[in-house]
C-alpha cells in the first residue's frame, strides 16, 4: 500500500472509531434519535471515503502491475467488481 494513502487511511478510521464511540455514548444516553441517525450516516460517509482510498490505492498499485504483468482480464474482472459493489451502495 501506498504510504500517503496508508496514513490517510489510518487518520480516518481513527475519526471513525471516536465516531462510533461517540455514537455508543449517545444510544447509551437515548439521545434524540434524529441526532443519533444523523451521526450513523456521518460513520457511514467516512467509511465509504475510506473505501474510495483503498480502491484508490488498488487502482493505482495492483491493478496496474497486473496490466503491465499481461494480466488484463484479471484487471478488468477486478475493476467490474468493484464497480458492481458500487452500483450496490446507491
Amino acid at each position: 500500500m501506498k504510504a500517503e494513502i496508508k496514513n490517510r487511511i489510518t487518520n480516518r478510521l481513527r475519526r471513525v472509531e471516536g465516531q462510533v464511540r461517540g455514537l455508543q455514548k449517545m444510544v447509551n444516553e437515548e439521545q434524540y434519535c434524529v441526532d443519533i441517525i444523523t451521526q450513523s450516516s456521518a460513520i457511514k460517509e467516512a467509511l465509504s471515503s475510506v473505501e474510495d482510498l483503498i480502491l484508490e490505492n488498488h487502482l493505482s498499485t495492483h491493478v496496474l502491475q497486473q496490466i503491465k504483468g499481461g494480466k488484463e482480464q484479471r484487471a478488468i474482472a477486478e475493476i467490474l467488481k468493484v464497480y458492481k459493489l458500487a452500483q450496490k451502495k446507491k
